[in-house]
């Protein structure tokens, strides 16, 4: 792979070897800031699909064998190359997607504990005794790897991504066959520069860059592919999940979020107003667990409102290389589009605007109110720095509002009351919930996921282990 200041060239790595697409085709990714060429990739088809498939395949024989000591040997080893290569990471992250260095910094430290998390599986792939009906036999159950595992990442967070997914899946002793974002594939592919480095046997890691649409269903409904992981739309999440389901193949779905906030009139604004900001704008929004509603019981609206306006306007929209700037550019000219519709629509209906316009390929962060259902920043997911601000008149219309929703990723409330904290955690209908605390937050060993239109299983050390492994009884007649 060649690196350097110059547009880079981009290659598949497939068998512990960096191969161009068998097509000789190539694809140009942008840096989102200014839309300026920053590499060109190999742009893989069926055919690069099928011979990663088939390295994944036959390393997957000799690395089931693998002991604990040496996957969480070379595991630890990946986290310490990451940390050389720190550097490396973070301005990838910065120029190829476009991350303030703020939110680059905060992906390469969770990507650290995702690996350091994984290497803590591999002592903990087990099964059990089982107690027996028949007389003198043994029973038990053992945990065993399924075989290659099929990882599909994201553009807003692919170092996290990647790290967890693969890492997860290595642990307990399988292969993979890595399609990145083709908005992000360099940063999967200095990853599996590192996983090289780190010794890990060829063929246990395969990374096709390429256009999703063109060669995701041939990697998805490949006889050889034993489980997937998608992480993206729920339309495309829908899609594979059929693929999934004619081919009896299990799999977690990671998907979109319409992620709602309750604010109660107990709430503490001087904490709160710091957490909501984070859960919106963290990235410009383009994260699945945005909080894209608020729903703030009356007595703190127009408050909530002028403290939230008065820090919009203070979030720094500057060099990405600037700790003091927040604000991203929307990652293509698709997504821009959208943020765009989504903004002139509740403009057109009625809505109150706050922000809303563009510097650049950024939209200044954007506050609405008087929200009616016709809008479509309503109920679609807008994946931009956009939100909505509701009032509400009490607690049980919060929580109303808050389910009324087809997705179900993450929720908030902020309150003192205990009762009705408890309360919002046991009947919210979302896969997390967070008490005083924004709805952005994930950690390597939590169950990470959504309900509904937000997805299928989760994902995390515990859950992964459960989902990447299956179990086989075995008795012994004694």
């Amino acid at each position: 792979m060649d690196g350097g200041t110059h547009i880079r060239s981009l290659k598949h790595f497939i068998a512990g070897k960096w191969v161009s697409a068998t097509s000789g085709a190539t694809f140009e990714v942008l840096n989102p800031l200014d839309d300026s060429p920053y590499a060109y990739a190999a742009k893989g088809s069926g055919n690069d699909v099928r011979q990663a498939v088939a390295a994944a395949k036959a390393a997957f024989t000799s690395f089931k064998e693998t002991t604990p000591t040496e996957r969480e040997r070379w595991l630890l080893r990946v986290a310490e190359i990451m940390e050389v290569r720190q550097k490396d990471l973070v301005d990838c992250l910065i120029d190829e997607i476009g991350s303030p260095v703020q939110k680059a910094m905060f992906e390469f430290t969770k990507g650290l504990t995702m690996i350091r998390a994984a290497a803590g599986m591999c002592r903990n792939v087990r099964g059990e005794t089982i107690p027996s009906d028949r007389p003198g036999t043994f029973s038990m159950s053992i945990r065993e790897p399924l075989g290659v595992v099929a990882v599909i990442t994201p553009f807003n967070v692919p170092l996290i991504k990647t790290t967890r997914l693969v890492a997860n899946a290595l642990a307990v002793g399988n292969t993979v066959v890595h399609l990145p974002s083709e908005m992000a594939p360099h940063l999967s592919l200095i990853f599996a520069e590192i996983v090289a480095e780190a010794g890990i046997p060829e063929g246990v890691y395969n990374v096709v860059t390429g256009m999703g649409a063109e060669i995701g269903d041939d990697l998805t409904s490949h006889k050889d592919i034993d489980f997937v992981t998608f992480t993206g739309s729920t339309v495309v999440g829908q899609h594979i999940n059929e693929i999934c389901a004619k081919n009896k193949t299990p799999n977690t779905l990671e998907l979109g979020g319409k992620s709602p906030t309750i604010v109660l009139a107990d709430a503490d604004l001087d904490k709160v107003m710091p957490l909501a900001a984070r859960s919106v704008f963290m990235f410009a929004g383009q994260a699945c667990i945005a909080s894209s509603r608020f729903y703030v019981e009356r007595p703190l609206y127009d408050e909530f409102v002028k403290q939230f306006s008065f820090i919009i306007g203070k979030l720094g929209m500057g060099d990405l290389r600037d700790p003091n700037t927040v604000i991203a550019p929307a990652i293509s000219p698709r997504q821009r589009e959208r943020i765009k519709s989504h903004i002139d629509d509740a403009r057109a209906k009625g809505a109150n605007v706050i922000g809303g316009e563009w510097e650049g390929n950024r939209c200044q962060p954007t506050l609405l109110t008087d929200v009616s259902e016709d809008m479509a920043v309503c109920r679609t997911e807008t994946f931009g720095p956009v939100t909505a601000i509701y009032p509400i008149d009490s607690y049980e219309e919060g929580l109303e509002k808050a389910n009324d929703t087809e997705y179900g990723l993450s929720s908030a409330i902020f309150t003192k009351d205990i009762d009705k904290a408890f309360h919002f955690a046991r009947n919210s209908n979302a896969g997390m919930c967070h008490i005083n605390g924004p709805t952005i937050h994930d950690e390597a060993h939590v169950p990470f996921g959504g309900n509904g239109e937000s997805g299928v299983g989760r994902e995390g050390t515990d859950a992964d282990m459960e989902a990447m492994t299956e179990l086989k009884w075995v008795t012994v007649q004694l």
